[in-house]
C-alpha cells in the first residue's frame, strides 16, 4: 500500500508554549525529550516534501502578569516575546539533535542569536528545506502568538495554519466549566465571533476570516498528530 501523500505544501504550525512543557515538574518550563518528539515529527512532514514555518507560544515561561505583578502591558507584552525566543531557541536545539535543519528569525531584530525576519528570506529558506522557526510574536504588544501565527502565514502564502494545543479543538463552552461542552468538527470565523468562543484570539480569528486562511485546531498529546493533520486527518476542529 503507498504511503499517503501530504495535503498541504506549506503549513504554518503554531505550537503552544505550554504544550511544550507536558508533563513538567514545578520548577520546569521545557519538557526535552517531549520537545525532540515533536521536532522528529515535523522533520518527517519535511521528509514527506512539505515547507514547514513555525511559531512558538511562551506561556509555559510568562504569561503577563500571572504572577500577579502589577505590570505596564506593554512591557509585560515585550518579556512574552522574549519568552517565545527562549522556546525558539530550545526547538532549534530540538531540531539539530534529530538531524534536521532550522532557522530561527525574530520579529525584534536580536542578530547574535538569531536571524532578523524578512518575507523574502524566510520564504527563500523554506524552499531550500530548512525549518523557519519564528520567536518574537508580530514585534508589537497587544498582539498574542495566535495573531502572530496567522499573521506569519499570510506573508509567507501558507495552505493552512495548524495550531497545536493543549486542547484537542474548539468547544461550544469552557470544557473545563461546562460539562456538556461540545466539542465542534468544524466552525466559521463569524461564529468564533459572534458566539464570544475563545479558543482562538478574536483579533486571530478576524485576521483569519479577513484573509480567507484555513486553521486546523488539534492537541499536541501525540506528536504525531501533526503528521496525521498534514496528511489530511480531520483531527480536531476546521476554522474556515
Amino acid at each position: 500500500m503507498s504511503e499517503v501523500k501530504p495535503v498541504y505544501n506549506r503549513i504554518l504550525l503554531k505550537l503552544s508554549g505550554e504544550a511544550l512543557a507536558k508533563d513538567c515538574g514545578k520548577g520546569e518550563i521545557l519538557n526535552y525529550d517531549f520537545i525532540n518528539e515533536v521536532c522528529t515529527s515535523v522533520k518527517r512532514c519535511v521528509e514527506m516534501g512539505v515547507q514547514v514555518a513555525i511559531v512558538v507560544g511562551g506561556g509555559n515561561i510568562w504569561r503577563g502578569g500571572r504572577q500577579g505583578a502589577k505590570m505596564n502591558r506593554s512591557r509585560a507584552d515585550h518579556m512574552g516575546m522574549l519568552a517565545t525566543v527562549i522556546n525558539a531557541l530550545a526547538l532549534q536545539q530540538g531540531f539539530e539533535e534529530v538531524g534536521a535543519e532550522a532557522v530561527v528569525m525574530t520579529a525584534i531584530d536580536m542578530e547574535r542569536i538569531a536571524d532578523p525576519f524578512t518575507q523574502r528570506d524566510a520564504v527563500k529558506h523554506l524552499e531550500n528545506g530548512k525549518i523557519v522557526i519564528f520567536g518574537g510574536g508580530t514585534g508589537c504588544p497587544y498582539f498574542s502568538t495566535d495573531t502572530g501565527a496567522v499573521l506569519r502565514a499570510a506573508e509567507i502564502c501558507a495552505d493552512a495554519v495548524l495550531m497545536a494545543k493543549n486542547i484537542d479543538g474548539v468547544y461550544t463552552a469552557d470544557p473545563k466549566i461546562d460539562k456538556n461542552a461540545v466539542k465542534l468538527d468544524e466552525i466559521s470565523y463569524v461564529d468564533v465571533l459572534n458566539k464570544g468562543l475563545k479558543a482562538l484570539d478574536w483579533t486571530a480569528a478576524s485576521f483569519g476570516l479577513e484573509n480567507k486562511l484555513t486553521i486546523q485546531m488539534f492537541a499536541l498529546d501525540d506528536p504525531d498528530n501533526i503528521i496525521r493533520v498534514v496528511k489530511g486527518e480531520k483531527l480536531g476542529t476546521i476554522l474556515k
